[in-house]
């Protein structure tokens, strides 16, 4: 797994459209049409007939995997960018918030600084400064007199001295009252913006989830009637073709995936939380999921403390972690995210399907969570 730390319904489906196209054949020469039960009868009794129903048979199921996974990977990447959106909000809600108190602060000290000052230079009009001088000239060599009279001179001297340094605080506190309010709303105009961000993100997130559901509605509607006439073609069963349909994708996608991980290795472990609508976020309970199924593995309780390291270190057990760097998923930080829903449809919201997909990754990979754990800290990926 990585180490690499929901726009519109319609732009979701363009995009969908564009990553199948890419994929695999082109639209001038893909038979996208579904056989009826006639075509499959039909080429049933020709053998060459046969293969080529088939292989096109075949080809609908990949492109209708294929076509889910991109629609489920869109809709991980659109949550992403919501919880990324989300958490600038924050921040930025945040320091417009500091920022308004201290303009507050900074206003109160302002006022009160110039409430000492004033005081203070009513005092010196009151005590009359010049008067004072004058009385110690005419007092010529009184030295009883005239040493009051310059304790007074320099007393008022102190005073004035206070009143004009009160003076300078409260024009320095006002100016920077005046600054930090600037700031403080210069704060407030970026937090809205973000917040107009992240609502389009959070509307783009749940139109992604919509596409994903609808392209999973449609692969399920269509496979079901696809391998049972593989099944008849092939004179098998239903469940056989799609078992082994199923096995053929874990395979290729446990190769993918660790050379994936490889490439995804300096990127960190997984940085943004942005929930699916249902998701089941709940460590302790995904952990103690995780313990309850080591045994059908083969595997004793000594393999829990590897597991916790390592999806500790990949995603801190959270449903929804997800790897902005990467693009990596889950728990078991899957890349891409929509190799889950092989375990499971509801891959994107279940902490159990999500370790189904992961314990199965770690026994054919690596034989068991220590195995596991022991390449992580190595290679720095799994």
């Amino acid at each position: 797994m990585s180490r690499g730390r929901w726009s519109a319904t319609a732009a979701a489906a363009v995009l969908i459209a564009a990553i199948v196209t890419a994929g695999g054949a082109s639209p001038a020469l893909a038979d996208t049409s579904y056989p009826s039960w006639d075509d499959v009868q039909a080429a049933k009794a020709n053998a060459a007939a046969s293969q080529a129903e088939v292989d096109r048979i075949n080809g609908l199921l990949a492109t209708l995997q294929t076509s889910a996974n991109a629609a489920g990977d869109l809709a991980v990447k659109r949550a992403g960018e919501y919880g990324q959106a989300e958490a600038a909000l924050q921040t930025a809600t945040q320091k417009a918030d500091d920022l308004r108190g201290e303009a507050e602060s900074a206003t109160t000290k302002a006022a009160s600084l110039r409430s000492q000052s004033g005081k203070l230079a009513e005092q010196l009009t009151r005590s009359g400064g010049s008067e004072l001088s004058v009385r110690l000239f005419l007092t010529g060599n009184n030295s009883a007199t005239s040493s009051q009279l310059l304790y007074q001179l320099g007393a008022m001297s102190k005073l004035a001295d206070q009143a004009s340094t009160l003076f300078a605080q409260a024009t320095a506190q006002k100016n920077l009252a005046a600054s930090l309010s600037q700031q403080a709303a210069a704060a407030r105009t970026i937090r809205d913006q973000l917040a107009t961000q992240a609502k389009t993100a959070l509307d783009a997130a749940k139109a992604a989830k919509q596409a994903a559901d609808a392209q999973l509605a449609d692969q399920k509607q269509h496979a079901t009637t696809l391998y049972a006439q593989l099944a008849t073609l092939k004179n098998t069963e239903a469940s056989v073709e799609q078992k082994y349909a199923e096995g053929v994708q874990a395979a290729q996608e446990a190769a993918a995936q660790a050379a994936a991980a490889a490439a995804a290795a300096g990127d960190g472990g997984a940085d943004g939380f942005a929930p699916p609508p249902g998701v089941d976020v709940d460590p302790a309970g995904a952990q103690n999921y995780a313990s309850s199924v080591l045994g059908s593995y083969g595997w004793g309780g000594d393999q829990m403390g590897c597991l916790i390291r390592l999806w500790n270190q990949e995603s801190g057990w959270r449903t929804d972690a997800y790897n902005t760097s990467s693009g990596a998923y889950g728990i078991p930080q899957a890349l891409p995210a929509s190799k889950l829903a092989s375990a499971g449809s509801d891959w994107m919201t279940n902490y159990r399907t999500q370790i189904n997909w992961g314990l199965g990754y770690i026994s054919g990979r690596y034989g068991s969570p220590c195995g596991a754990w022991n390449h992580e800290i190595g290679y720095n990926w799994y």
